[in-house]
């Protein structure tokens, strides 16, 4: 494990600076976009902007990865991520930040690609499971302290954005220095997405509805912050007691659904999260303790509707197409993604700041009452014929194929095809 550690570390100090900047950014830009003035429904689809472009990314980026290699497309995408970062303050427009936000994305989905086609074929099946968990502290640590980086300067002013350039600019370094052999990537064959509906309807509606509610935090969320009073300082905290937050219930609730009816552990999540999101709208003005503890709640509990979706999805799938599984996916959460800070945005422009949990109560309701009509239609797996939870982010820091693939390749027979080392977004 400590050889492997010492392979991977230069990858994972980039990922980490990567997230670091990533996650001070998206929060930076929507309390930027309250400065200069923009309504809360431009806001959203400037921020719906950087899912259209990660949906792409997932799906076009690859080739890019393919043609030039994991260390020079790594190095391209962060150069201009940090060039787009910069450019924001050149030209404030909100169709220019839109593109802008779709040019970032689509740069992010090609830097995970790398990274997690590199993890992975660094890892055996012997210690998977534990790069994984490296991979994943790596994530959620980096993402919210990314956030403690607002309150550095003025968001109204320059600083904060040549700061996250110059962390986007700094990923590159480690990566670019390693004397590491990067992966190669291959292309392996497609799934029709009807097909991956018939598999598993669930398991697709609650990856799409976790893109429409995840989504609509964070692009949204900083906007929320804002509204409801809080400062520069309890805007970012705020943000990283959610995502903080959003690990605290992933290892209890993986342990949970592997024992029981994965179906009831995510209507009960579901409809929980709905709970979060009215008790959220109550104790607004009842003080930010109250306030960020139950932020962190609601991070526990809408987070993990994610990874129990592709758990219950891959509960069904064949071990052959679980690759082409986790890639129907990503754009079945791509789709929900893109409209996720849109609809948030109405809700908002309609009922004011709470309209963002109100949105994400009926969204996760409504989930709620989808899985219970799936009970009814289809017996459940046996705790036997499970499949294993993998923990995974909320899905704006990077993708499930990582997670999906770690699945598969503890199957014996998956290895095998995997050998040709292919990774499950290139096709």
């Amino acid at each position: 494990m400590l050889k492997t550690v010492r392979s991977i570390a230069s990858l994972l100090l980039s990922y980490g600076l990567l997230l670091v900047a990533m996650g001070l950014f998206n929060t930076l830009l929507g309390v930027r976009s309250q400065i200069e003035g923009f309504s809360t429904e431009v806001i959203g689809v400037i921020m719906a902007g950087y899912f259209a472009g990660l949906l792409l990314g997932a799906l076009y980026s690859v080739q890019v990865v393919i043609r030039a290699g994991h260390i020079r497309a790594f190095a391209a995408f962060a150069s201009l991520i940090s060039i787009a970062a910069l450019v924001h303050l050149l030209w404030i427009e909100p169709i220019a930040w839109f593109v802008l936000r779709l040019l970032s994305g689509f740069c992010m989905a090609g830097m995970f690609i790398v990274t997690e086609s590199w993890l992975n074929e660094r890892a055996t099946n012997e210690i998977r499971g534990q790069v994984l968990s490296l991979y994943m502290m790596t994530n959620y640590f980096s993402a919210g302290c990314g956030q403690y980086l607002l309150p550095l300067a003025d968001p109204a002013e320059f600083q904060l954005f040549c700061i996250a350039s110059i962390l986007f600019s700094l990923a590159l370094v480690p990566v670019l220095l390693t004397r590491s052999s990067a992966p190669v990537l291959v292309k392996p064959k497609r799934l029709r997405f009807l097909d991956l509906y018939r598999t598993s309807p669930l398991g697709v509606w609650g990856v799409f509805c976790a893109g429409l509610v995840n989504a609509a935090f964070y692009g949204m969320g900083p906007v929320f912050a804002q509204d409801v009073g809080l400062s520069i300082a309890g805007t970012s905290t705020f943000m990283a007691a959610v995502i903080f937050g959003g690990l605290l219930l992933q290892w209890p609730v993986g342990r949970l659904s592997d024992r029981v009816d994965r179906r009831k552990v995510m209507i009960s999540l579901a409809l929980a999260t709905s709970v979060a999101c009215v008790a959220t709208v109550v104790i607004i003005d009842f003080g930010r303790f109250w306030l960020f503890l139950i932020a962190a709640v609601y991070g526990g509990l809408s987070f993990t509707i994610y990874p129990l979706s592709i758990a219950h999805t891959n509960d069904f799938a064949a071990p052959e197409l679980r690759i082409q599984v986790a890639s129907g996916l990503l754009v079945a959460y791509g789709i929900g993604a893109s409209a996720g800070p849109i609809m948030a945005a109405m809700f908002m422009g309609q009922l004011g700041p709470e309209g963002m949990f109100v949105y994400s109560a009926l969204v996760m309701g409504a989930l709620g009452a989808f899985g219970y009509y799936r009970t009814r239609r289809r017996a459940p797996k046996s705790s036997e014929e499970h499949g294993r939870y993998i923990v995974t982010p909320g899905g704006q820091f990077t993708s499930e194929e990582l997670y999906a693939t770690v699945r598969d390749q503890m199957d014996k027979d998956l290895a095998r095809i995997i050998g040709g080392r292919a990774h499950p977004l290139a096709r």
